[in-house]
């Protein structure tokens, strides 16, 4: 298909509402198109609103909405969204009500942001939805769904499951995640707890206190028990829930596997957090291989800037090692790490034989212990130590960590490229001083590989692979533009450009990248469609007050496509029906890629 081809055009409705004609001035001097204009009435804010139709590769054909389930939602003696603890017994509040992760009710006895990544497996004539939660005790469930011949999803009742993720000890913070080339669910465990503070002080993370109500007992809990990659695949019609030890311990926001069935990247969310490849062993199988972080070296620092990459090896461990540790339950940060206070912390100067490193845990000298017990400290415990504390080990071996809030990936196999999403260049990626904290700490002694104007709206970069799809440079494609006030909707960005990109994601076989917001600088965030070639850029849909658009993905169900959509914690500090706070999966969809 020729590349001038592969566009795409978006035309506008909204749900349950004619789209206004008239502009405010957040829409003046908007160059015409056929996507959504932002909302700019107050009762369109409180929608979510889609595009009616979708063009691809010359092809326009009807977008439908189709609502799935929300939060809520009762089915099979389930609650989708409930908590529960190590037993399967409902997490409650003080009242007794259950606890529904949608990031608007949860908070107040639970950290969380609600209903995440979900995706579709088609296994065995059947089809499953498989949704998790970004709350603590991060719950997951799966639901069949059936399919009419003109490609409607509904729902089947009496299959509503709870996923048991006991024998890893429960989940975490479930946040991005993608769908494997074999055909399963790999999710994610965000803002893992700093395992050092928590030894001296274990109430000082409140998530951490948190995860206490999924065993009943905060003597159980341990920090190494969360911030991994948890697989869930479909046998014989039931999940079955795995996490894997040897891709390494972090924020993680997305794990997502490229089309050799071997190399995984992971996003690390953060402030001075890193970048990662796991290459496995065997194809579909990532239970062991080597982790890889990624250096960067600057080549340009216009807007959001360009880069080189390089990847530090971290060693090469396997699961069932590594779970021994991770799953102790009575591991401890000073089991892995010697610590001693820095010489110079400026200059980033350590006593003999520890190694200083920047991260999100600050500024520390650290050097590895003998962790197996073999009365020697080798690569074998380098290894191990990259597993256990990735982003640490990653500083002390020369990686960039000076990532910030890194998000999104997304593999485009028409043109062999990735793309990722930098929520924010801001602080570590500044140069030498984050403007906005007003202090230097970010770079202080590190490796100040990242030298960056700011830029708070964040933006999108493209990636080249070589021929074993390892990244081998990075240059922004597509930025956010800081308003020097707020327009007259609220808006912190400029309303026509991308804020804070979160989940990206292509639409196979055209040059059309899905770029999703997680901001408070729009005033409703956007469902963006990029066009590679052209560099047009429509909103396919805005979201509800408060509300966070995750889970953008492009899903082949049957003989359809659907793009799909979750509404995250809407209307949080709105005045509203409680209804209108629960968060919703939907797709856009069906249609066909010509």
């Amino acid at each position: 298909m020729p590349a001038s081809l592969k566009n795409i055009a978006i035309l506008a409705s909204v749900l349950c509402l004619s789209l206004a004609p008239s502009l405010s001035s957040a829409n003046q001097g908007q160059k015409p198109h056929f996507g959504l204009l932002a909302p700019t009435n107050d009762n369109d804010k409180k929608l979510l609103r889609t595009a009616k139709q979708i063009t691809l590769n010359g092809k326009t054909q009807t977008l439908k909405h189709q609502l799935l389930m929300k939060t809520g939602y009762k089915d099979n003696g389930e609650i989708y969204g409930a908590l529960k603890n190590i037993k399967g017994e409902l997490i409650t509040h003080a009242n007794g009500s259950p606890v529904i992760c949608n990031g608007t009710t949860n908070n107040k006895t639970v950290y969380g942001a609600g209903l995440d990544f979900t995706s579709f497996i088609e296994q065995d004539g059947k089809i499953h939805m498989i949704s998790q939660f970004e709350c603590v005790a991060g719950a997951m469930y799966t639901v069949e769904l059936k399919q009419s011949p003109a490609g409607e999803l509904s729902p089947v009742a009496g299959t509503l499951k709870y996923i048991d993720q006991s024998a890893y000890k429960g989940g975490w913070i479930h946040c991005a995640g993608s769908v494997t080339p074999w055909n399963s669910h790999l999710g994610s465990e965000e803002y893992e707890s700093d395992a050092r503070k928590i030894e001296h002080s274990p109430t000082s993370d409140i998530k951490y206190i948190n995860a206490a109500l999924y065993f009943n007992d905060p003597k159980q809990l341990n920090p190494y028990y969360y911030g991994w990659t948890p697989e869930v695949k479909i046998k014989n019609g039931e999940a079955v829930y795995t996490k894997h030890y040897s891709m390494g311990r972090a924020s993680h926001e997305l794990a997502y596997t490229m089309p050799d069935k071997k190399t995984v990247y992971l996003t690390d969310d953060g402030s001075n957090d890193g970048f990662y490849r796991f290459v496995a062993d065997k194809p579909e199988d990532l239970s062991s291989g080597t982790l890889y972080a990624a250096k960067w070296t600057q080549t340009s620092n216009k807007g959001a800037g360009a880069a080189t990459l390089s990847w530090v090896d971290l060693g090469h461990a396997n699961h069932a090692d590594i779970k021994a540790f991770a799953l102790s339950g009575t591991l401890k940060f000073s089991d892995i790490f010697k610590t001693a206070e820095p010489l110079d912390e400026k200059k980033g100067v350590c006593p003999e034989s520890f190694t200083f490193t920047n991260t999100q845990t600050g500024r520390e000298c650290l050097a590895v212990k003998d962790i197996n017990g073999d009365k020697k400290v080798d690569a074998k415990d380098d290894a191990i130590a990259a597993r256990l504390e990735t982003r640490r080990m990653a500083a002390m071996k020369g990686a960039t960590t000076e990532f910030r809030k890194f998000e999104g990936f997304t593999y485009n196999e028409h043109k062999h490229k990735a793309y990722i999403a930098m929520s924010e260049i801001e602080r570590g990626m500044e140069k030498g001083f984050a403007r906005a904290k007003g202090t230097d700490k970010y770079d202080r002694g590190g490796n100040n590989d990242i030298n960056l104007t700011s830029n708070p709206c964040g933006a999108v970069y493209e990636l080249d692979l070589d021929d074993h799809f390892t990244a081998n440079s990075m240059t922004a494609i597509i930025e956010g533009k800081l308003l020097d006030s707020l327009d007259d909707q609220g808006n912190k960005c400029h309303v026509d450009h991308i804020a804070n990109p979160d989940n990206v994601a292509m639409i196979p076989d055209t040059n059309t990248l899905l770029i999703a917001e997680d901001t408070d600088r729009h005033t409703n965030n956007v469902l963006w469609a990029y066009n590679l070639n052209t560099q047009a850029l429509e909103r396919l849909a805005t979201v509800p007050l408060n509300a966070e658009t995750t889970s953008a993905y492009t899903h082949h169900i049957g003989k359809f496509n659907y793009i799909s959509l979750v509404t995250q914690h809407p209307m949080s500090y709105q005045e509203t029906d409680p209804s209108n706070k629960e968060n919703s999966i939907s797709v856009l969809g069906p249609f066909i890629i010509p």
